[in-house]
């Protein structure tokens, strides 16, 4: 019985066909079927383009990004699949402020959807810290399939998980 900690909040119902389909090994096929592509975004430049078009889509006059990239140490998947931190400092005399968003490295090759989900989640948290109802609607301002998409990125996170164990 594999644990579905990514769907651990989902209905019962839904677990038992994400574990129908792990069992039947038909859960990646799936997920191939409806997103065959992978993103062109494989370099921290080109994230960082990637993002600041959505941003400024969305927030034109929000505060500055000053960094965009995949990071590797991002590896506690049940916890963050990036990050967005905002870092101030006084600097000469001068309060300094920077934002910076780093996705895990494991975004590097899904498909654009996968990714644009993740992003739309770090640009939310520039206006809202908490993830509560107002960060929620702004997540479906900026994405308006957010919800499919986070379940879709759960299932794929729940698929690399069980190909892992199935290893050993």
């Amino acid at each position: 019985m594999h644990t579905l900690k990514y769907l651990a909040h989902y209905p019962h119902e839904i677990q038992t066909q994400v574990r129908h389909l792990i069992d039947t090994d038909t859960l990646g096929e799936r997920l191939l079927l409806k997103y065959p592509d992978i993103h062109p975004y494989a370099t921290d430049k080109s994230l960082y383009d990637y993002v600041m078009d959505l941003k400024n889509t969305h927030f034109r006059g929000s505060s500055s990004i000053s960094k965009v990239l995949f990071d590797t140490k991002i590896r506690d998947l049940h916890s963050a699949l990036g990050t967005h931190t905002f870092v101030s400092r006084v600097q000469g005399g001068k309060l300094k402020a920077k934002n910076e968003i780093r996705i895990s490295h494991l975004f590097k090759k899904v498909p654009e959807p996968f990714l644009r989900m993740i992003v739309t989640h770090e640009l939310a948290h520039l206006k809202e810290k908490e993830h509560n109802k107002a960060f929620y609607k702004l997540c479906t301002h900026i994405e308006p399939q957010y919800h499919q998409l986070e379940f879709e990125v759960r299932l794929y996170l729940t698929y690399l998980d069980a190909s892992v164990k199935k290893l050993y």
